[in-house]
């Protein structure tokens, strides 16, 4: 018998009904384990990174496009979502996600804030959990690059216009830039220490709030030992600072890894040795770290995937040490042949995703895929504004990565959350 992914959306939601019982308003961490009302908790969710922009009443917004999103991700079971807080500078820049929502320093949209708020509202009233990440070392959403204009006067680079060399060579005066990273402390202490202007919550006390998140991939673009030292000091102050404003709730770096700390185990040590970080957070991208050829795509999937073991152990072996949960929070695999049209197939994606989603539970205890797409219905390769958002930011190809709600992925989605929800 056809196995439909409506029988499949059925079963998750009876598995979910079966399990639910009164939460505990935070999860928690014990003895390396989360711990949601006092049981180990696993679980497999998606990047959902322009989730409040959705949630806004002003440019961008479709609130009846993120409700039918979230009701979507909610049946399947994917109550874990890594989410954007918003980007940073000037709207009309090459490449950058917008509407932004910290236009010059500590300039905020409110409207855009009154997304986020509404955003967290309807995550609450589904028992849905985000994980907020506050900086990012690439261009797509602002972060190092416009701290350092705004400190600097020093134009940020875009890497698909001057490259990303020249890109990662600029990015690393970040690191020792204290007036850069005064400004991002602003920004934690504004959006950490935020009172939701529709519920009257403090961030702090809101159950929607997984986890707080320093950056998305925060990387010190150098092996030199100044910079290495500037980049464990404003991740250690960022730390410290969110830890003090909210104590209730999960705090990770948001790094990629070895991949993110060149290649160095120490410097990984030492990235998820700050004091506050409560869980390891670790990134994967085959084509990306070239594991897989775009020509070539599923010829080389059993490498790449045995690429990801050797990865995977590597990292669940150091969060054991430190006592810490592993999750992978962001991996992805292009659509067959490296098209990017919403209507190529997925069978490499789709072996890849079911092999990731196997180790939740065994070396890993999350996984968040990039990206969902889910109703989305892209207008063009490069993203222009006015287009509908997708899990591919506007740096990339829309459709490479991200999960439309009709691709074959989503029943291994569903299927890997039934089989999850049964160990």
């Amino acid at each position: 018998m056809k196995i439909t992914l409506k029988t499949l959306v059925g079963a998750v939601v009876a598995l979910l009904i079966l399990g639910c019982s009164q939460t505990a308003p935070f999860v928690t961490v014990k003895d390396g384990q989360f711990l949601r009302n006092g049981k180990p908790y696993t679980y497999i969710g998606t990047n959902f990174w322009y989730g409040p922009i959705l949630a806004s009443d002003g440019e961008g917004g479709d609130f009846e496009r993120l409700t039918r999103e979230l009701d979507t991700l909610q049946a399947l079971g994917m109550h874990n979502l890594r989410v954007l807080v918003g980007a940073d500078g000037a709207n009309g820049v090459f490449s950058r996600v917008e509407p932004t929502l910290q236009q010059e320093p500590g300039v905020y949209n409110d409207t855009l804030l009154r997304g986020l708020d509404r955003f967290l509202v309807e995550l609450g009233k589904r028992d849905m959990q985000a994980v907020l990440y506050l900086n990012n070392s690439w261009e797509w959403s602002g972060g190092y690059g416009q701290y350092l204009e705004w400190a600097t006067g020093e134009k940020a680079l875009i890497p698909l216009v001057d490259g990303y060399w020249p890109f990662m060579q600029q990015m690393r005066k970040f690191q020792t830039s204290r007036e850069s990273q005064e400004l991002f402390y602003h920004h934690i202490r504004a959006i950490v220490g935020r009172t939701n202007s529709l519920s009257g919550k403090p961030y702090k006390d809101d159950p929607a709030i997984f986890a707080w998140q320093i950056g998305n991939e925060p990387r010190c673009f150098s092996d030199d030992p100044e910079i290495r030292e500037g980049f464990l000091g404003w991740l250690t102050e960022s730390a410290r600072l969110i830890k003090e404003l909210d104590s209730n709730h999960l705090l990770s770096t948001g790094n990629e890894g070895l991949m993110g700390c060149e290649e160095d185990p120490e410097l990984l040590r030492q990235v998820n040795a700050i004091p506050g970080i409560d869980y390891m957070t670790i990134h994967v991208w085959p084509y990306n770290w070239g594991w897989a050829k775009a020509e070539s795509l599923q010829e080389d999937l059993p490498s790449a995937i045995g690429k990801t073991g050797e990865y995977l152990e590597a990292h669940a072996a150091l969060a054991r040490e430190l006592g810490l949960p592993l999750v992978c929070e962001e991996f992805g695999f292009p659509r067959d042949g490296f098209r990017p049209e919403q209507d190529a197939s997925t069978l490499a994606r789709d072996a890849y995703y079911n092999y990731v989603f196997s180790q939740v539970g065994q070396t890993l205890q999350g996984a968040n895929f990039w990206g969902w797409s889910g109703f989305a219905e892209p207008r063009h390769t490069q993203w222009e504004k006015g287009d509908p958002y997708s899990g591919d930011p506007a740096q990339e190809a829309q459709g490479l990565n991200g999960v439309y709600v009709t691709d074959t992925t989503v029943e291994t989605i569903a299927t890997a959350i039934i089989n999850l929800n049964q160990q």
